[in-house]
């Protein structure tokens, strides 16, 4: 059956086949010879039971599962902390659905959501109404008062104290609660609106005002009470936190996930993560990714950019789950370098391009199905090229097992990029 045009410009079809296209499939050391890749409605599939499907001729390109980017922040990425704060109630939601469409023609077709109301948008975005990833949403990130995510007042009342909840929590960007009650309640507020996994604060971060890296943010007690709230539901937790001191008190409390871990300070601590089985969703920061001019937030910055290589290295060298992520937000003139971001795992940080793809494909999905029940796709599997696997997919101009500059010009780099069975971009001569 021929293609047809469906929303936003993107062309649907009850089957496609690509033909003459090389494949990595996501997990494998290389790419396969050239063959054939059949989708059929939403899915990957053996073959093709259309009698007309829609061909497109790959002349020996490669195709590849389409990227994840296992940390990101769509409400705020092409916002400014200004522009949250002070614009109207609309700019988040407005803003994060222009970038979801931006996210998947850089070639991202799944992301993880670590702080924002976007449940509502993954919604959207899976019924076909826009373009954009699929989404595992955190919603709000719980902070405690004069945590990562206290956006209030130095001289504000804390809410525990009656005082008024700042902006970012009345934009549901985050969540303040003190004490094993409140986080219990937080927890189960972010789930009842959509939380496919909850983001906790365990330590001081760049952007925040009052917490210096150092600071070591909830009890044991209260990172628990998140984790038995989200087991309840099945799910998991994951902790943003650098610190050494914040990743050991994590673990104990049963965190699945820490975020960034950039300043652990031995070894030891790395590996004790890979002993309780614990994901470390890391970032291939450099300082010129924040173009911030507030001196406190650059110094902290520059910090956290002097653990990257570290942090991989001890994470690679203990046998740790990496993911890849990129956290850009606040500063919509660096939402663009995502795909750069993820060029510099190769080279830069020392991954082969190879072991770079896997991390970004079938790596991150792995990673998402910890969500378990409240995993949104688990019909299928993500980050695979294989029969019934979800089709999100890309066919990229050059050989990405050697070589991700494409991934950095995704206007040129990538011919194809497939959604859902939705063809999204097509550049190629001899399609039919």
């Amino acid at each position: 059956m021929g293609a047809s045009a469906g929303s936003e410009g993107a062309v649907g079809s009850d089957a496609i086949v690509f033909e003459d296209v090389r494949v990595f499939d996501g997990v494998g050391e290389g790419l396969s010879e050239p063959r054939e890749v059949c989708v059929e409605g939403r899915k990957i599939v053996a073959r093709v039971s259309a009698t007309e499907p829609l061909r497109i001729a790959g002349g020996g390109r490669v195709l590849m599962p389409g990227l994840t980017d296992a940390h990101v922040h769509l409400f705020a990425a092409a916002s400014s902390m200004q522009g949250l704060l002070f614009g109207g109630d609309g700019v988040g939601y407005y803003s994060a659905l222009a970038e979801a469409g931006r996210m998947l023609m850089r070639g991202f077709t799944t992301v993880r959501d670590m702080a924002g109301d976007v449940s509502a948008l993954r919604q959207v975005l899976d019924a076909g109404a826009f373009p954009g990833p699929r989404i595992y949403p955190s919603q709000a990130a719980l902070s405690q008062t004069a945590g990562h995510g206290d956006f209030s007042g130095a001289h504000d009342d804390a809410t525990v104290f009656c005082g008024r909840p700042s902006r970012a929590e009345g934009i549901g960007f985050m969540r303040v609660a003190d004490g094993r009650d409140r986080v219990l309640a937080a927890v189960r507020e972010q789930l009842k609106r959509g939380a496919t996994q909850i983001k906790v604060m365990a330590g001081g971060g760049v952007t925040s005002y009052y917490d210096p890296l150092d600071v070591v943010q909830f009890t044991e007690d209260e990172l628990r009470a998140a984790v038995e709230a989200a087991a309840d539901w099945g799910t998991y937790v994951a902790a943003h936190v650098y610190n050494d001191t914040g990743i050991r008190r994590a673990v104990a409390a049963g965190i699945k996930s820490i975020e960034h871990g950039h300043l652990a300070g031995s070894r030891e601590t790395v590996e004790l993560l890979a002993e309780h089985d614990v994901w470390l969703s890391t970032q291939p920061f450099v300082e010129s990714d924040d173009a911030r001019y507030d001196p406190a937030a650059l110094a902290k910055h520059k910090q956290v950019c002097e653990g990257v290589a570290r942090t991989f290295e001890w994470a690679r060298a203990s046998g740790t789950k990496l993911a890849f992520g990129t956290d850009l937000l606040l500063d919509p003139q660096t939402a663009a370098r995502q795909g750069e971001m993820f060029t510099r795992l190769s080279g830069h940080f020392g991954f082969t391009p190879v072991e770079a793809l896997r991390m970004a494909t079938s790596g991150n999905a792995e990673l998402f199905r910890l969500s378990g029940e409240r995993d949104p796709y688990k019909e299928a599997r993500l980050g695979v090229i294989e029969p019934g696997a979800w089709a999100d997919l890309l066919i990229v101009e050059g050989d990405p097992t050697r070589d991700l500059a494409m991934f950095a010009t995704p206007e040129t780099g990538l011919a194809v990029i497939v959604k859902d069975g939705r063809i999204y971009k097509n550049t190629l001569t001899g399609a039919s």
